[in-house]
């Protein structure tokens, strides 16, 4: 095992690496930019490198992030999620300059993340597809394949970005004559996200629920799944609420899990990975994608198996085997995440960046926070606008419910506007109660909007203050 883990990531999942590296002994290193340089991550290291002045374009500099590794001593480097995260160039440069990259290979890299070379992988393997073209060309050859795609599948169809990922260059094709607008959309939005603009073409599968399983892989032949996940409540083809297992019936689940790891060996998978299926309503299930990567909502599936998974992420990284066979993948109970943004839900989830005057977590069983805000923390508007994961545990459905209520109850954050009050209408949703949910749910469930105005700040804060002196608490009493 090596000693000295750099971390080329920001904010809670920093933070998360951090402490699953200091829990196996090893020395963390954080690094920040100069407009990032209040972030908890940096504290919560055990010593920190200034990439430079940002924001953004040093924590997405290959060079700079290899020089921090070189210049702290550290041996090892953990992506995260997001940023360089699922760039094989990034993966290579590291290898090279002699550090051990915690993920799969580039090549392994590269391949998934190119949905089409995915794609084709995924066919040789026999894995179930949704239908679509390759990769179209820029001229009219490329528009008069898109044109015959469509007719032959009918709309709505969707136009998604070769490179794409976190919901960025995929757009939906409603009307026959908007294809060549949209289109060109999604390459600027693309190349703007990817710096490639290359796009392709699937079909549509309307009112499908989003599933992923998660799998673990060694470099010796090892590999297990530790189940699924549901992650159909999404706004603008991004994940909002995250659940474990995936309320699928059990037959169809285990069928689901096999075939990940069939998906999983044909890409010669290593590492922490995701393969991600969507789920029609007749239960059909096809591959989307393969993510390279630690997810966001792992902490879902930690919560229901008590798995580790970036302990073990780093562990085969570092040429071990997995600590665990598919006999000790026990899951229990169900697990739910929801994302806590700095967003305006009223207004498209439009991020509202700015100072967290008061911040009031909630505790107690069952709940985890995975974080990286405090009080007096003042929200960058350059980066990531999710604040803090709130995930919690239940034997069943109900108590997970229940317990997300309560903790959403508990959850105080004044300053920038935050999904919180969403979430409050959303736990109370008789279809969300029943387990009744797709990909198109925030669409057909425009009441959960209708949620009172946010007071103003002040007003808040000083009736925050009268409930607590009502109760007879002071805090600042001698």
């Amino acid at each position: 095992m090596f000693k000295k883990l750099l971390v080329a990531n920001r904010g809670e999942i920093a933070v998360r690496i951090i402490r699953s590296a200091q829990e196996l002994g090893l020395k963390a290193v954080a690094v920040y930019e100069e407009t990032d340089k209040e972030s908890y991550h940096i504290m919560r290291a055990d010593e920190a490198f200034c990439l430079g002045s940002g924001p953004r374009k040093d924590y997405l500099s290959i060079e700079r992030i290899v020089e921090a590794a070189q210049k702290t001593g550290a041996q090892a480097v953990h992506p995260g999620y997001g940023f360089l995260a699922e760039n094989p160039a990034f993966s290579e440069a590291c290898t090279d300059a002699g550090l051990v990259f915690v993920g799969p290979p580039p090549k392994v890299i590269s391949d998934m993340g190119s949905k089409v070379v995915a794609r084709r992988i995924m066919v040789d393997a026999g894995i179930p597809m949704i239908p679509g073209t390759g990769v179209l060309s820029r001229d009219e050859e490329g528009e008069r394949e898109a044109r015959e795609f469509l007719a032959e599948h009918g709309l709505p169809i969707m136009v998604k970005a070769v490179s794409g990922g976190g919901g960025r260059g995929i757009r939906m094709v409603e009307e026959a004559d908007k294809l060549a607008e949209v289109m060109r959309a999604s390459r600027s939005e693309a190349v703007m996200a990817f710096g490639n603009d290359e796009i392709y073409l699937e079909k549509c599968l309307k009112n499908s629920r989003h599933v992923e399983v998660q799998i673990l892989a060694d470099k010796h032949g090892n590999i297990v799944h530790l189940g699924s996940r549901n992650c159909s409540i999404q706004r603008r083809h991004q994940k909002l609420v995250e659940i474990a297992p995936s309320l699928l019936d059990n037959g169809l689940e285990q069928e689901m899990c096999r075939v990940a790891l069939d998906a999983a060996r044909a890409a010669s998978y290593e590492s922490a990975g995701t393969v991600e299926f969507l789920v029609d309503p007749e239960d059909n299930f096809y591959f989307l994608e393969m993510n390279t990567r630690i997810q966001v909502e792992h902490t879902v599936t930690e919560m229901i198996t008590g798995i580790d998974i970036v302990r073990e992420q780093i562990s085969i990284a570092a040429g071990e085997n997995l600590s665990i066979t598919q006999e000790h993948v026990n899951r229990r109970g169900y697990a739910i995440e929801l994302r806590i943004n700095a967003e305006d839900p009223k207004n498209d989830f439009i991020a509202t960046p700015g100072t967290i005057n008061v911040y009031i977590a909630p505790g107690g069983h069952g709940v985890r926070l995975d974080g990286a805000v405090y009080e007096g923390y003042d929200v960058p508007q350059f980066y990531d606008s999710m604040l803090v994961k709130l995930t919690v545990y239940g034997f069943t459905w109900e108590e997970a419910v229940q317990r997300l209520t309560r903790a959403l109850d508990g959850f105080v954050i004044i300053g920038p506007y935050t999904t919180i009050p969403f979430f409050q209408q959303l736990v109370k949703e008789k279809d969300f109660l029943a387990k009744r949910f797709d990909t198109s749910y925030l669409e057909t469930h425009r009441e959960l909007f209708d949620y009172r105005v946010k007071e103003r700040e002040e007003d808040k804060l000083a009736r925050l203050i009268s409930e607590i002196n009502a109760r007879g608490f002071n805090p600042h009493a001698e």
